[in-house]
């Protein structure tokens, strides 16, 4: 059967390792690589035989992935992010790089030209790892994901002058000419790109819509999705980023969340060879024979590279659990580093052994990085609870005789702006607090009395003058900053009321545990509320159907429930 029967095979080992990664309680993408590493060339038992057309459907699974990534990520929001997107993603593209190249010439034996193209392989981290393991938290809308997708496009983007700057390396009078040309090209074709899905594309998928096809509609996307990176790949960029471009483009258009929804069961069954054609460029054999050496890398990489992006996250402004999250869930090596290191090969300007050290790091760190980044909360929290707490500037002072019988507003997300602006509106004395200096200045603009500083710390806590303060509303997603909160605020005044936004169902035992009066999950709050609106459109006895939702809410919340 040739490649149906190998791709029969991939499907079936990468099930039956998820199956087990499942058992385990591990990421389903660990076991789609354990899956990889069984079927591949390098272990016995049943093998894929069409290596090279698998690996070509494996490409198509990325640029599925990075389609689909587009098509969530909309650049609206990702302004508030793209200073340290686009200033701290290219800092640490250069930082990795000098790291990597010092280590390959220090610890790994490696020529001054071989080890920059080392660098800068370490350098880029997997976006599709990042984004599966982001959907399986949950969390894809949350500030800090916001803040890795940004620095992920930055480092696919920087692929393209990798590829063309590392092969001159050894001429490096044609270095800049290159450069330029590809620059202009590259500009031409985004250019182009960007007129054709504005323009033409949204045209073209209200036609089909309004013929009533489904079907068409979802070969249309795919098509979108992959012409374009294979445009983008005839002009000599990548396939998948070409793809990733066009998502972007789509995603601010009114067809992006079906268009999502549609490609997702696709996606996934490409994603999935991809993840298990990674697997089977692992070769055991390698390992065994040089043990230390890979360990010694794997180990250097990501921590190398979560402390130079959780420093440059930190030094852009960002506090709390962000660079732990950013810098830990970005540690690994990603897909693109496949494409350096095999022109690196192809164009002699890197050996054997450092290619196959370089693929056998980036299976291991991907395979790795979802257990890694899950660590990044609590070592967060571990070193909060070592560091001493430090004063910090109070940047406004309010009013004394207004702070007494006022409500603190943790926190000027989404949420709590939300909040800040409704209790404004009824009259309420507000008062928030928050640590992000960027936020602290927009809450100042917006005529809110405000605290910059961490919540946390009993100096923040008394300058709110919490003591007197009516209620405390934390509406920080990140559950270490509320326990710490929680417990120092009840330390000044026991009977404290405290409403904390909660961020998954399991949550919610230990909320009450930990004291909490109210908590107050967004997304069944919003189940709950349309579900009150279809109601009102039908006859109903307004007190039964407040009985009701109530009762739902003790049902669901027990005693932290709201009140209705």
């Amino acid at each position: 059967m040739g490649i149906a029967a190998d791709f029969v095979l991939i499907v079936v080992a990468g099930l039956l390792g998820a199956l087990l990664a499942r058992a385990l309680k591990l990421p389903l993408l660990v076991g789609y690589v354990a899956a990889g590493v069984v079927v591949g060339p390098h272990t016995g038992g049943p093998t894929v035989g069409q290596v090279r057309e698998i690996e070509l459907l494996a490409e198509i699974g990325a640029a599925l992935l990075l389609f689909s990534l587009g098509l969530e990520v909309s650049l609206r929001d990702l302004q508030p992010v793209r200073r340290v997107a686009l200033l701290g993603g290219a800092l640490q593209v250069v930082l990795t790089i000098v790291a990597g190249a010092t280590a390959g010439t220090g610890l790994f034996g490696m020529g001054a030209g071989e080890s920059v193209w080392f660098g800068a392989m370490v350098a880029l981290s997997s976006t599709m790892v990042v984004v599966k393991t982001l959907a399986a938290g949950g969390v894809t809308s949350t500030l800090a994901s916001r803040v890795m997708i940004g620095i992920l496009v930055v480092q696919d983007l920087s692929v393209i002058p990798m590829l063309i700057v590392l092969p001159q390396l050894q001429t490096p009078g044609a270095m800049l000419p290159k450069l330029a040309q590809s620059i202009a090209l590259a500009a031409v074709s985004l250019a182009l790109v960007v007129l054709l899905g504005t323009r033409l594309l949204p045209r073209l998928l209200r036609r089909i819509l309004a013929w009533g096809s489904q079907e068409l509609f979802l070969v249309a996307v795919v098509a979108t999705g992959v012409g374009v990176g294979y445009a983008a790949h005839a002009v000599g960029f990548s396939f998948a980023l070409g793809a990733f471009v066009a998502g972007i483009i789509l995603s601010e258009s009114e067809f992006s969340h079906q268009a999502l929804s549609d490609l997702a069961p696709l996606r996934d069954i490409f994603g999935l060879i991809f993840f298990v054609t990674v697997g089977m460029l692992f070769d055991p054999a390698y390992v065994l024979q040089n043990p230390g050496s890979i360990a010694l890398a794997v180990i250097l990489i990501l921590l190398g590279k979560a402390i130079i992006l959780g420093g440059i996250t930190r030094l852009f402004g960002y506090v709390n659990m962000a660079p732990w999250i950013v810098g830990m869930g970005l540690a690994q090596i990603g897909e693109f580093s496949f494409v350096i290191a095999r022109s690196g090969i192809s164009s002699g300007s890197i050996s054997k052994s450092t290619y196959d050290l370089a693929l056998t790091c980036t299976v291991l760190t991907m395979a790795v990085s979802p257990l890694f980044a899950s660590a990044a909360i609590p070592l967060g929290r571990w070193a909060r609870r070592r560091r001493k707490p430090a004063a910090l500037p109070v940047a406004v002072a309010p009013p004394q005789s207004f702070l007494e019988d006022h409500v603190i507003v943790a926190g000027y997300g989404r949420s709590g702006r939300a909040a800040a602006r409704v209790l404004r509106a009824a009259g309420v004395p507000v008062l928030i607090v928050e640590f992000n200096y960027l936020l602290y200045r927009d809450l100042v603009a917006d005529g809110f009395h405000g605290l910059w500083g961490d919540i946390t710390t009993g100096e923040i806590l008394h300058a709110a003058n919490a003591a007197r303060a009516r209620v405390l509303l934390l509406t920080i997603p990140d559950h270490g900053t509320i326990y710490l909160a929680l417990e120092r605020a009840h330390r000044l005044h026991p009977s404290l009321a405290v409403v904390v936004r909660a961020t998954r169902e399991e949550h919610l035992v230990e909320l009450r545990r930990h004291g909490v009066d109210t908590a107050v999950l967004p997304e069944f709050e919003g189940g709950v509320e349309m579900v009150r609106q279809a109601l009102l459109r039908f006859p109903q006895d307004g007190e039964a159907m407040r009985a009701a939702i109530k009762l739902l809410r003790d049902e669901y919340y027990g005693p932290a429930a709201p009140s209705a």
